[in-house]
Formats: C-alpha cells, structure tokens, sequence
C-alpha cells in the first residue's frame, strides 16, 4: 500500500483533509493509499446529519472548534492533536469487502501493540466493549473511501460538550453518555502516539507518495468545495 505524504508538516484545516481524500480518490492511478492526519479542535458530522441536532455551534464557536461536514455517513466526530485519522483509499465498488480489509488492517497493527480488540458489525473497532476507533465510507467512480478516528487521546470536556448526540440515540445503545462508549488507546500502551503512528505506517504500507506543489495546489482548490456554507449547512 502507498503511503501518502505532503511536502511540508504543517497542520492544516480538517478540510483539507477531506479534499485530499477526494483528490486522491479522483486523480492518482489506480492502487491502494492511505495517509494520517490530526487537525486543531474540530467537529466533523455526516453528510445526512443536522448540525443542529448534533453539535453543540455555541460551545464551539465559544472554544474555537471549527465544524466541518464530510461526504460520508455515519455520526458526529470530534478530533484534536490528541488523536489521529486515517484515510483508506481503494479501488470498486464492495463496500463489505473494503471496510472488512480497513478493518482488519487495524485490528492487526493493534495486536502487534498487544492489544486484544474486536471489529463490530457497525465496522467500530471495540477494545472490550468501548469504542477506540470509529469509521465512515463514501464512495466515487471507481474508487472507494475510508476515513476512521483513532482516540489516541482527546480533550474529554471538549468532546462531551462539543458533541450533543439525541438521548433517545443514547438510550438505543443502552449507555447513558457519550464518556461510557468509548475508550483511549494511551490507556492500554506505553508507545507514544508518534510511535503507534509509526507503527501504523511500518505495518500497512511498502511504498511512499509524496505530492508536488502542484497536486497540493489542486487539493486547496477542491477544499473550497468543503467551506461553502450551503454545504455546510445542508439539510
């Protein structure tokens, strides 16, 4: 697998992101990628999700968490420098067959750590029976698209009050808060996330990308797509 990398360590809007995952969906040869990112506070929520039901804009805006809609399904995310992401990018069409190989990806990097952690049929990764790493797939022509969130860490107030899933959505899972779904990753390792990260890379790619200023450029262009407030506030 390809390991895709940008010239330069700047931490970038969530958006961009995004964008990259488009851009590589769209205009690299056919193969398998995949890259990591981590992004300042941010809320990401669903292509079919109301904003309003799902995030809380006054703490945001007060705390300076920007908000982001992506292409995918799926539910409301709030990452930070704390964790990490993860991109997948694949060629057709076998949603089952792709989320099943991201997966066990996954699962694979976290037993080499020692770790014992199972994927679900809602494609999570638990370790016990909380959540450490949640993913979302979209799909374009040809190509198929895997993003995931890996909680590492996090800022726990941020996300408990940046977050506000419906209590009838947390009476269906039959947990009282968000806190008691999941888990952290830090908890159950004594690798740093620079060393789960490098672990990460090291066990699921062979070969590596690096994109020129003017493929950056092209994915710049295609964020804007991500910032226009119609899309933003879709639906």
């Amino acid at each position: 697998m390809i390991y895709v990398s940008l010239p330069d360590n700047e931490v970038r809007r969530l958006s961009f992101y995004l964008a990259l995952e488009e851009y590589v969906a769209r205009q690299l040869p056919p193969a398998e990628y995949f890259f990591m990112w981590q992004v300042e506070p941010s809320v990401i929520f669903g292509r079919n999700q109301l904003i309003d039901n799902e995030v809380n804009q006054d703490f945001c805006r007060s705390h300076h968490i920007q908000m982001y809609r992506r292409k995918s399904g799926g539910g409301c995310v709030y990452a930070d420098m704390d964790n990490v992401m993860l991109s997948y990018i694949s060629d057709g069409y076998q949603v089952g067959l792709t989320f099943h190989k991201f997966v066990q990806m996954i699962l694979l990097v976290l037993r080499k750590m020692g770790i014992e952690a199972t994927g679900t049929s809602r494609n999570d990764i638990l370790i016990g029976d909380r959540k450490v790493c949640g993913t979302a797939f979209y799909q374009l022509p040809g190509r198929s698209i895997v993003h995931s969130t890996m909680l590492y860490d996090t800022n726990m107030d941020y996300m408990l009050h940046a977050i506000t899933p419906s209590a009838e959505k947390l009476q269906e899972k039959g947990i009282q808060s968000v806190r008691q779904r999941i888990t952290l990753l830090k908890d159950y390792t004594s690798l740093s996330l620079e060393e789960v990260k490098a672990l990460i890379r090291d066990t699921l790619c062979d070969d590596e990308l690096m994109l020129i200023p003017a493929q950056v450029a092209g994915i710049e262009k295609l964020e804007q797509t991500y910032l226009k407030e119609d899309f933003i506030n879709l639906l």
